[in-house]
């Protein structure tokens, strides 16, 4: 147990505190004069240096500014002037006021008043520092950073435990880290080498030499706030009766200030550019992204939180997650989680603790676009493809949810679940194409360190879709042998029958039994057919529309086949991944680790790069794709697609965008049409008050116009082939 030392006096020679950093900013200061010194003690200062020795100041320096305070160790004052500082309501004259002030930097045209101990630290220009109890910095901070100091022992690394409660899947936090970073240290635990790289990259640059001092930028505010201990501020950072800030670093900039605000405690961690944690928030080894905000009593502990992330009233525990997550109700907490962004958490959703065995507890894993119903609660291990939305229940078995833009409910009467595959296309196109807009509005980062890919067709999501085609065509094969007699024994082509099956019994109302998506009692896969069409015409969908980008950023007013066929020479990717929000080839994730592993990458801006180099490629990568994508949809070479079949792509993509528009404005039409909706109401014209009318909805006129635009950019890009 720690005990209180006594220790010599501190009237010794400012000399033991110099160091480089003093060195350098005592350049143009110089000592008091007698006549400021005289000033000074008249205004009851003092300083622990005999004859103020330990005290630098500008030649523009007013000790008239300067009173009821004490000096101690090596202190340089920047220029004090007669001037105020104002933030808001809050005006001050500049000056130091009722402070203890030891070993430290101070700007020009500065507010420190009433901080009853301030040690350690630089203060930048046109800072304000108000009724302040505590502030200092340890000559070994990290500022929240994984890394040590000389000599220090391994048990006082910080390490964030993401993912998983048993450490198993930690990794170091650092200023620069995005979910991607942390995403990739996390998944590839069985690549010792690869592992041991991710140790040394977040090392690299750190001296270890215990000559840190805390830092605050230019143009900060603090006040009223209690503890801050070994915390660096980014410039224009506003600190408002915060409780306890430790070990942490507050990122911020004059485009992209960052605020604390009232009864929060943060400890151990990196808080991103422009976000904001408010309102009795605990933060404990954590990074949190760019333009987050973390509110209302929230608990984020043990994660990494992506960008424009918005988490208030609920407890985070052991997570990683990706950009745009909302996470709002009292009652709802996720615990050892890897989201992989778009995600909404419903009030009282219950993603956390219930011991399956008998160690930790182990993993949700979902993709973008996880949408857990009111009260729904899950067992650890489960699996969820993209864009899955989960009706209210208690799902007492592991699941794993192949089907992607799915609804997953409750069965009726026996113990297996309900799927039904593409439920977004057939009955919630409005919210699906409403979230890639608002997504892309919230995006409030002045500086996009990773594109986020906001579209829900993406290359991601199209190859989750794949996947499921094949198994509704194994699955409804399965069941045409149990069901048929002339299919019982037979299993030449029975693949290509199944498929036609789906294809031409649009109405058909079979169920499917899927063993594979939940534990023990497996579930029933409901409306396949129609599932099964969704995909198929989103994929043709996804495909033109890349094709349409693609034109459009190279100037091609018409396709050709020869076009095509160049593009057919971009490089092929059909396995992609996830990676903090960006969609990347699998194939250069790996070779990203080759050149980790071979020390041809050394650090994490460069990986940040490699990032940002595959989005270059990114439009390539993807129209080369799409053309693979409808060569597989209709089982020939693009070179051997006729005119027919050309116009038939165009009548279907056609097709699903005007579907697009219809069914959103049907889907918002509801809220004016549907008894129950209107109940609410006095009459028409209060709920056109409250609700908008639906003809001045911004996001249904802008879609209409973009509509319009794409279909008849479509017939006018394919005018060539058919």
């Amino acid at each position: 147990m720690a005990q209180v030392k006594v220790i010599n006096s501190e009237d010794s020679s400012p000399q033991q505190f110099i160091n480089e950093i003093f060195a350098e900013a005592i350049k143009d200061k110089r000592h008091l004069t007698k006549e400021e010194i005289t000033i000074l003690e008249k205004n009851s200062n003092r300083c622990s240096c005999p004859n103020w020795s330990g005290v630098w100041v500008s030649d523009d320096f007013c000790p008239d500014n300067v009173y009821n305070s004490h000096f101690v160790g090596f202190v340089i004052l920047g220029k004090i002037r007669k001037t105020k500082l104002q933030y808001h309501d809050l005006q001050l004259e500049t000056g130091i006021v009722n402070c203890y002030i030891r070993d430290c930097i101070i700007g020009d045209d500065v507010v420190v008043k009433n901080v009853r101990h301030l040690v350690n630290y630089v203060i930048s220009d046109k800072v304000i520092l108000f009724n302040i109890q505590e502030m200092m910095c340890t000559k070994h901070s990290k500022f929240g950073n994984g890394i040590l100091k000389e000599g220090e022992d391994e048990n006082v690394r910080i390490w964030i435990e993401i993912a998983n409660e048993n450490g198993g899947r930690k990794v170091l936090p650092f200023e620069e880290m995005i979910p991607a970073d942390a995403y990739l240290w996390s998944r590839y635990r069985d690549d010792k080498e690869l592992q041991k790289r991710f140790f040394e990259m977040t090392e690299l640059g750190n001296n270890k030499k215990w000559d840190t001092m805390g830092f605050v930028g230019s143009n900060c505010v603090i006040k009223n706030t209690v503890l801050i201990k070994d915390v660096k501020f980014g410039e224009g950072a506003y600190v408002k009766g915060a409780m306890k800030l430790k070990n942490i670093t507050v990122c911020s900039s004059i485009d992209e200030p960052s605020q604390i605000g009232e009864g929060v405690e943060m400890v151990n961690g990196i808080m991103g550019y422009g976000s904001n944690v408010f309102y009795q928030a605990v933060a404990v080894r954590f990074v949190i992204g760019r333009n987050c905000q973390l509110k209302y009593g929230a608990r984020l502990l043990n994660s990494v939180l992506g960008d424009n992330s918005t988490v208030s009233c609920c407890e985070i525990l052991n997570n990683l997650i990706f950009p745009f997550h909302e996470q709002h109700h009292n009652t709802s907490f996720l615990i050892a989680s890897t989201l992989k962004g778009q995600s909404n958490i419903a009030a009282g959703a219950m993603i956390g603790s219930n011991h399956n065995s008998r160690s930790s507890d182990g993993e949700i894993y979902a993709g973008r676009g996880f949408w857990p119903g009111l009260c729904s609660d899950f067992k650890h291990n489960s699996k969820f493809a993209s864009f899955t939305l989960v009706a209210k229940g208690s799902y007492q078995y592991e699941l794993n949810i192949l089907y992607p833009f799915s609804l997953v409910t409750m069965g009726d009467t026996d113990n297996s679940i309900r799927i039904m595959p593409a439920y977004w296309f057939m009955f919630n196109m409005f919210a699906m194409i409403r979230n890639n807009s608002k997504f892309k509005k919230r995006d409030k980062r002045k500086v996009k360190v990773q594109f986020i890919e906001t579209d829900p067709f993406a290359p991601d999501t199209m190859q989750e879709v794949f996947f499921a085609m094949d198994r509704l065509i194994h699955l409804t094969g399965r069941w045409l042998r149990a069901n048929d007699e002339w299919f019982k024994h037979k299993d030449e082509n029975l693949y290509d029958f199944a498929k036609e099956f789906l294809i031409q019994n649009l109405q058909s109302n079979i169920e499917l039994e899927d063993s594979r998506c939940m534990k023990k009692y497996g579930a029933v896969i409901i409306k396949p057919a129609q599932g099964y069409r969704e995909y198929r015409k989103i994929m043709e969908f996804f495909a033109v529309k890349t094709l349409v980008e693609y034109s459009e950023e190279y100037k091609i007013e018409q396709l050709d086949i020869e076009i095509l066929k160049k593009i057919e020479t971009y490089n092929l990717y059909v396995s992609w991944l996830n990676i903090g929000g960006q969609v990347i080839p699998e194939a250069k994730v790996h070779e990203l680790f080759s050149l980790i592993k071979s020390h041809e990458i050394n650090s994490w801006s460069e990986v940040h790069n490699f990032y940002a180099q595959c989005q270059e490629k990114y439009l390539e990568y993807k129209a080369s794709y799409a053309i693979y994508i409808l060569e597989q949809l209709f089982s020939c070479s693009i070179e051997q697609f006729t005119p027919e079949m050309f116009d038939l792509i165009i009548d279907d993509v056609i097709d699903v965008s005007n579907y697009m528009y219809e069914s959103s404005v049907e889907s918002r039409k509801k809220d004016y049409t549907e008894f129950f909706r209107t109940i609410t109401y006095a009459n028409q014209e209060e709920m056109n008050e409250v609700l908008g009318t639906l003809e001045n909805n911004e996001f249904l006129n802008e879609l209409k116009v973009e509509t319009k635009k794409f279909n008849n950019k479509l017939v006018e890009l394919f005018k060539g082939l058919v």
